[in-house]
């Protein structure tokens, strides 16, 4: 074990950061407890180790005010191996964190006392207006810039916080956790959604900074944000940054809580763990009235919450200013090219060149650019005739954070006849899917002899309907030429971009 976690085990390994020391989190929540240990502690986080054990620690405290002996039990042997886990990982330093139940628990000094002396390490117990504040610096540090509302919903309160270009207002906090709701409702969900909207009406925030994006976190949110992706037929399983209309989302969790309260398994449960199964409903209720409380136009999801935000708040001035995007990147790059110094050469080689030829770059795009040259030679090792498969790959299916993935892929019936699209329509030979961060495009180009020009068609996986753009005959424009689709005249780029 101490050769495959150690840090510093086996000098010739050359897939992790030199001299990094890791960093542990154990979060110690309502519902779950759960320990990650990342890379080390920097500006862009890479977990190394992410392990949770459902042990509900909040049942019941609402009715009694007491931690059950039994969850106690149950949290404090998942507790002693997440010990053992961050000693062979050598973690440089660990924090313990706890939310609500430990905060309301009467009894829970003693639970508290027994955490430290496993781990080692102190427990910071954290206040509501707290847990605000480090699940708003979490979404900071994954999406810089987030202007809207921050939920932080967990197993025994709601946290609420609103932010604006990474200003922060004060917090709240609502009884509002997914445990506290099946226990005061009695487990009806119907109950609950009651409760959620006679409790929200207290929310200053949802009052006052209404409209805009909403930014969902916690770990049955993220369920939910899975949830959408597989209804919808999203190709990206990953919840960071995800977004999605807010009337949709509404939509999706009033269907789940509607067949939940008629004791129907609700559509795409399957597809959720079973610890998580029996309270997505229960989350799904408090959403949809922050949703109409707020009046929200958008959703995003965040992966990074409450752990990542108390990591970052305690980054210096200099490191919080670093942006994660260009640090990932970086990183991959030292990890993953044949010369990482290479990178340096080809940025400076394109400044030349667009200022050759006359081109000036935005702020973003000269970022993009950096980010493009550090990305440029990781997938050497591959196959040459799959490395940029490769390297799309890694790059789309990776952690990088600080932008929000347009990732697009293209794929020709000659090519993928085996995979299945999801075309409502009719595809033919001649057609290619374009697939995009939250909507699929269809082209639907078959050049028969009765018809003159592609056509196309804009399949909105949302609201599920297609719009239909003709356009001119372009003897420039075959069907598989993807370049053209960015080349769409101001009328029809509205509807297919």
């Amino acid at each position: 074990m101490n050769q495959y976690w150690g840090v510093d085990a086996d000098p010739t390994a050359q897939g992790r950061i030199k001299g990094a020391r890791p960093v542990a989190v154990l979060d110690i929540g309502s519902n779950s407890v759960r320990l990650v240990v990342y890379e080390r502690h920097a500006r862009s986080l890479t977990p190394l180790y992410n392990e949770k054990s459902s042990c509900a620690l909040g049942r019941g405290v609402a009715a009694t005010g007491k931690l059950a002996y039994e969850n106690i039990d149950r949290a404090l042997t998942a507790i002693q191996r997440f010990a053992l886990v961050a000693n062979l990982m050598k973690a440089g330093k660990v924090y313990v964190l706890a939310t609500s139940a430990v905060r309301e628990a009467s009894n829970s000094k003693g639970f508290v006392d027994a955490v430290e002396q496993t781990m080692g390490a102190r427990v910071r117990v954290l206040s509501g207006a707290e847990e605000a504040h480090f699940g708003a610096l979490g979404v900071l540090a994954g999406i810089p810039g987030f202007m809207g509302v921050v939920g932080d919903l967990g197993g025994g309160s709601l946290e609420l916080s609103a932010m604006n270009a990474g200003t922060e207002s004060s917090g709240e906090t609502h009884e509002l956790g997914v445990i506290r709701m099946q226990d005061d409702s009695g487990a009806s969900v119907n109950k609950a959604q009651a409760l959620a909207k006679q409790r929200l009406k207290s929310s200053e925030i949802l009052r006052t900074r209404g409209g805009g994006a909403f930014c969902a976190i916690g770990g049955t949110w993220r369920s939910l944000a899975k949830l959408h992706q597989v209804l919808r037929n999203y190709p990206l399983h990953m919840v960071q940054h995800y977004e999605a209309e807010a009337a949709d989302v509404l939509k999706m969790c009033e269907e789940i809580v509607e067949q939940y309260a008629a004791g129907k398994t609700y559509t795409g449960a399957e597809n959720l763990s079973s610890s998580r199964r029996e309270l997505v409903p229960y989350g799904a209720a408090v959403l949809a009235e922050a949703l109409k409380a707020g009046k929200y136009d958008k959703v995003v999801f965040s992966a990074l919450g409450v752990r990542e935000g108390y990591l970052y708040a305690l980054l210096d001035d200099k490191e919080r200013r670093v942006d994660p995007l260009l640090q990932g990147a970086e990183e991959m790059n030292t990890l993953r090219s044949r010369s990482p110094a290479h990178a340096k050469d080809l940025f400076d080689f394109s400044a030349e060149f667009l200022t050759a030829i006359g081109l000036r770059e935005t702020a973003d795009e000269l970022r993009l650019r950096k980010v493009a040259c550090y990305l440029a030679d990781i997938g050497w090792r591959g196959h040459p005739d799959y490395r940029g498969e490769q390297s799309v790959d890694l790059i789309a299916y990776g952690s990088l954070t600080g932008v929000r993935g347009h990732v697009v892929f293209v794929q020709h019936p000659y090519r993928f006849a085996d995979d299945e699209v999801d075309n409502p329509g009719s595809t033919t030979e001649g057609d290619f899917v374009v697939r995009s961060t939250g909507d699929y495009r269809f082209d639907a180009a078959k050049g028969d002899n009765d018809w003159n020009g592609p056509t196309m068609s804009a399949y909105s996986a949302a609201a599920g309907t297609f719009t239909r753009c003709d356009q001119e005959p372009d003897a420039q424009w075959g069907c598989t030429d993807f370049t053209r689709l960015t080349a769409l005249d101001s009328a029809a780029r509205p509807q297919l971009w």
